[in-house]
């Protein structure tokens, strides 16, 4: 039986912040276009680009707050971008216009930006190295069940009640997100003798090398999952599922949860191989039955699939880019996998709208389940090398880089 703890108390506590973190995000995902257009008299693009900008500012964030970590002590600068992610949530309360909306947006990007970045990177230092794809499993796992819970508060209580209710909930969310955060106890030691291995700052040093490949296979599959995000309601309302849409993604969580710890130390135990290959074939069944789905059991089936498929995908990918990096770096290759995946999501948001216009949904879902086992020779031509390069990270992980003793709860 392994004995490095995962279960630690800094563990669950970064974890349960970033539930917080992105019930907020998610709430606000999917409440502030309908706010935009309802409310402030917008236009579509209008509550488009209340979606894009946020995203947008995040992608730029990203790579300098990785590079602010290796000079900015871990914790500090959590609790610093948690605070100020509550303080942008708290002035949608004064926004009355789509202009300061779109400003408001993108400065609440920035802040969600570097938060997340050093989210994963801590949550990559506190796992063992040998239970790395189960841990950051578990971790994925927060942001999962926020994706489920998020837009069923924001829309129950913006339809219920109004937005001002749905901006009180979510600025709630943000303060327990900063709570628990702050929580968190990292041992200053370790911090400043990171520090100290920080070279003269370069350009370069914005992105991590090694993560790029795998970051680049994430966001080919994030394309295809945008396809999910932006259209799986509109969907279902097309072909007299509606009701069935509120479940898609329960059933999508419940999936994902089941199989978590099953996969997550297969991952350990077996190598990346083991279970990326599996959950491809099934995030591309899911795809498929989705295209075909005219009856709620096909299409909550296609939502297991995708649920087995890409639930285990996404963490697997992120282990995997955090491994690849030595650990001083693990911040810059959190903060290069993810601006990578969100310009996937982003991208695939839009030219998958671009094509939903000529292409009827249940073809595009047809097509994107074709694209998705395209995904297995781009997965094996970007990482045949990943045997070698979990070698080496093992070399750095197996005595804790960090050099963090965490008190197990």
């Amino acid at each position: 039986m392994n004995s490095e703890k995962l279960w630690t108390r800094n563990f669950i506590s970064i974890s349960a912040s970033t539930l917080f973190l992105f019930l907020t995000f998610y709430c606000l995902l999917v409440i502030l276009p309908l706010y935009a257009l309802e409310d402030l008299h917008g236009q579509a693009t209008d509550a488009g680009l209340v979606v894009t900008v946020f995203l947008l500012a995040a992608i730029l964030i990203r790579p300098i707050a990785g590079q602010w970590l290796g000079r900015i002590e871990k914790r500090s600068l959590l609790l610093l971008s948690l605070c100020l992610f509550l303080i942008a949530d708290l002035f949608y309360f004064f926004m009355h216009s789509i202009g300061s909306l779109l400003v408001l947006r993108f400065m609440h990007g920035i802040s969600f930006g570097i938060v997340t970045t050093v989210c994963g990177t801590i949550v990559a230092d506190l796992i063992p190295n040998s239970r790395k794809g189960e841990g950051m499993g578990y971790y994925a796992m927060a942001m999962n069940l926020a994706m489920v819970i998020g837009p069923f508060v924001g829309l129950t209580t913006f339809y219920k009640w109004g937005a001002t209710t749905s901006f009180i909930i979510s600025s709630i969310f943000a303060l327990f997100a900063l709570i628990l955060g702050g929580s968190l106890r990292l041992p200053k030691e370790q911090q400043t003798a990171e520090m100290k291995t920080q070279a003269a700052f370069h350009i370069k040093q914005l992105f991590e090398v090694s993560a790029v490949r795998i970051s680049v296979t994430a966001a080919f599959f994030s394309f295809v999952y945008a396809s999910i995000l932006s259209f799986v309601s509109v969907y279902a309302k097309e072909i007299g599922l509606a009701k069935a849409a509120s479940y898609f993604f329960v059933v999508y969580a419940v999936v994902m949860l089941l199989s978590r710890p099953f996969t997550g130390k297969l991952f350990d135990k077996r190598g990346a191989n083991v279970i990326i290959y599996p959950a491809i074939i099934f995030f591309a069944i899911g795809m498929l039955l989705l295209s075909m789905a005219h009856t709620t059991f096909l299409f909550l089936l296609s939502a297991a699939c995708i649920g087995l498929g890409w639930g285990t995908l996404f963490p697997c990918f992120q282990t995997i880019a955090v491994q690849n990096a030595v650990p001083q770096r693990r911040g810059v290759a959190t903060a290069t996998f993810l601006s990578i995946f969100d310009s996937g999501v982003g991208l695939g948001s839009f030219v998958i709208g671009l094509a939903a216009v000529h292409i009827h949904l249940s073809s595009l879902y047809l097509y994107c389940s074709l694209l998705v086992l395209i995904g297995v020779g781009v997965y094996y031509t970007l990482n045949r090398d990943h045997a070698a390069a979990s070698t080496r990270s093992k070399q750095y992980g197996n005595e804790n880089p960090s050099g963090q003793h965490n008190q197990a709860v």
